[in-house]
């Protein structure tokens, strides 16, 4: 049985931008410090959420160094590695463990649409460029390819490819994954509306968006299955689903940034070519936090304004 990285809830933290669209290093200190005050089980950084495929590599590196000083160990710093180049991945990952990652987050290889076998070597050859666990991550609607369970079979026979992150929505892939590696991967939903249909399966957890607003909540949606209440984690995950279809009305990390924004969270944009929801597509989401009471707005009694597209905050020490 194969080491798990984590059990819980993984945030896939957003990458906070300055107006100028330099990292905000102080306030991505803060969302660190609130997310472990808020229960998360684990940081990954530069990840799809974390907008990594438009940082430099010295950013990339600089913000994973960054994460593993500021969490000093409390949980595990999982560090988002890939790339559709091999030699570029077999770079970021062996700077990410000299960053002091704990482990490393692995995309299918975006664009190129490699066959199984060109998966296969893929992911081993990263793996076998680093001592650290290596989570898979598997999400075709943004990469056009799709890892097969025979070809997970086969890549949980590497020693230190030690989970995956399936994000295909697709329930009888999963049901096959679980059939075919066992304990020698483990699985966590890379969907946050599916967080309880795969903890059925075996799932260990979420990496999730959903706990950049609400760690806490998120955690629990797990832990409560765990201690054997599957009743409250359906309940939890179902209160939050309308949250959760909010956070992807358009492309991620859009949506949860701009929540972030009308919460008070200085997270500023995102890089081009992301750029803000339409007036539109934004009331939609602003809406829907204030049903949750979420807003700077709905914690002040008779306001109803909300920030719109382009406002920034600043960063409010509370629990949400």
């Amino acid at each position: 049985m194969k080491k798990i990285v984590f059990k819980g809830v993984g945030t896939a933290v957003v990458t906070p931008m300055k107006e100028d669209y330099s990292i905000n290093y102080s306030v991505f200190d803060e969302l660190l410090d609130m997310q472990i005050a808020g229960s998360a089980d684990a940081i990954v950084v530069a990840g799809t959420t974390g907008e990594g495929s438009t940082l430099t590599d010295d950013e990339h590196i600089e913000l994973v160094r960054r994460a593993v000083k500021h969490v000093r160990g409390r949980v595990p710093v999982i560090a988002g590695a890939g790339s559709n180049n091999t030699a570029h991945a077999v770079y970021l990952s062996k700077e990410c463990e000299k960053a002091g990652a704990d482990a490393l987050l692995h995309v299918t290889p975006y664009y190129n649409k490699a066959s199984q076998q060109g998966l296969f070597l893929h992911f081993n050859e990263c793996a076998r460029s680093t001592r650290l666990p290596v989570i898979l991550y598997n999400v075709p609607s943004r990469t056009g390819v799709n890892i097969y369970p025979a070809t997970y079979k086969r890549l949980s026979e590497t020693e230190n490819i030690v989970a995956v992150k399936e994000a295909s929505g697709n329930f009888s892939q999963m049901t096959k994954i679980a059939s075919l590696c066992k304990e020698d991967l483990a699985i966590y939903s890379g969907n946050d509306d599916q967080i309880t249909s795969s903890l059925a399966l075996g799932g260990k957890g979420v990496i999730s968006v959903l706990s950049n607003l609400v760690p806490n909540e998120t955690h629990a949606i797990c832990t409560s299955y765990f201690r054997g209440n599957s009743e409250e984690s359906d309940n939890l995950q179902l209160k939050y689903l309308e949250l959760i279809e909010a956070l992807f009305l358009d492309v991620n990390p859009i949506p949860v940034k701009q929540a972030m924004r009308a919460m008070g969270y200085d997270v500023g944009p995102c890089r081009l070519p992301l750029c803000d929801m339409d007036r539109t597509m934004a009331e939609k989401l602003y809406a829907v936090l204030e049903k949750y009471d979420l807003t700077e707005s709905s914690k002040r009694q008779g306001s109803v304004t909300v920030h719109m597209p382009g406002n920034t905050g600043t960063v409010l020490k509370h629990n949400v």
